[in-house]
């Protein structure tokens, strides 16, 4: 553990992703930013929270705390937008999901976006390669699974509502068939509603460090925060987003999402 990376290690073939829920912000990036909460807005709330169960079942996890408005580790460091053609976010923001700005000054520019990679982008994804090699050396086979949530409605972004559970394998590119298939069957097993590559097909991450002819299964997994948070119908605000983490109403949620890390596990091992 750093004072922003965090890494538990397990033995077994699995590496749990969260590169989302953070809520840091560097005091000479928040200065420069319309409002803290604005800048926390978009975060992946409570997911790790969600999934505190992982490590008990021997996986290794991975967590930054930096805010992703800060720079987001599941972007192409490149710049390239992942879904071309539609709204999204930057490697380092400067709106939100809704296109709200999130700078009143000062918005990042080269240099500043190239600092802010080899300070904590860099890092996140030598230790995330670095835990990704050694189980697999020891096991043969590893899953990569890329814990996210988002809000349910977000126009800008997509149309409608979307499913509890969005699976995303770049489109069958990222992992065997036959792992996209477990998690399928658990997710569809819990009774929450489900779909698989549909508006979210996975970030960078999946994308980068899926090669099932190497050994390395990646597979994102975005959840819709209504299916263990309560979210606010209408505009959000500081008063009411993000609501508190309550075990009773993530518990259906958590146990369904421990069946999905179970077929992981099982798929390796096979």
């Amino acid at each position: 553990m750093t004072d922003w990376l965090e890494i538990h290690r397990g033995e077994a073939p699995l590496v749990v992703s969260f590169p989302h829920t953070g809520t840091e912000l560097p005091s000479a990036v928040a200065a420069r930013m319309i409002s803290p909460w604005l800048a926390r807005k978009d975060a992946d709330w409570w997911i790790h929270q969600l999934y505190d169960f992982a490590p008990s079942l021997g996986a290794t996890t991975i967590r930054t705390g930096i805010s992703r408005t800060v720079i987001d580790v599941n972007r192409d460091p490149s710049g390239a937008s992942l879904y071309p053609g539609q709204a999204t976010t930057d490697l380092c923001p400067t709106t939100t999901f809704d296109g709200e700005p999130l700078y009143r000054t000062g918005e990042p520019d080269s240099a500043e976006v190239a600092q802010r990679r080899a300070q904590w982008f860099e890092p996140y994804h030598a230790a995330l390669g670095a835990e990704l090699d050694r189980l697999r050396a020891r096991h043969g086979k590893v899953v990569l699974y890329e814990a996210h949530s988002i809000r349910s409605v977000i126009p800008r972004l997509f149309d409608g509502q979307l499913p509890d559970f969005n699976i995303g394998t770049n489109s069958g590119a990222s992992c065997d068939p036959a792992l996209a298939a477990a998690v399928e069957a658990a997710c569809d097993a819990s009774g929450f509603t489900r779909v698989t590559n549909g508006r979210f097909k996975g970030g960078w991450t999946t994308r980068h460090y899926g090669r099932p002819s190497e050994g390395v299964h990646a597979i994102q997994m975005e959840l819709a925060c209504r299916s263990y948070m309560d979210e606010p119908e209408g505009l959000l605000t500081s008063l009411v987003w993000p609501t508190a983490y309550d075990p009773v109403r993530a518990a259906p949620m958590r146990q369904a999402l421990a069946h999905v890390l179970t077929a992981c596990l099982d798929f390796a091992a096979a």
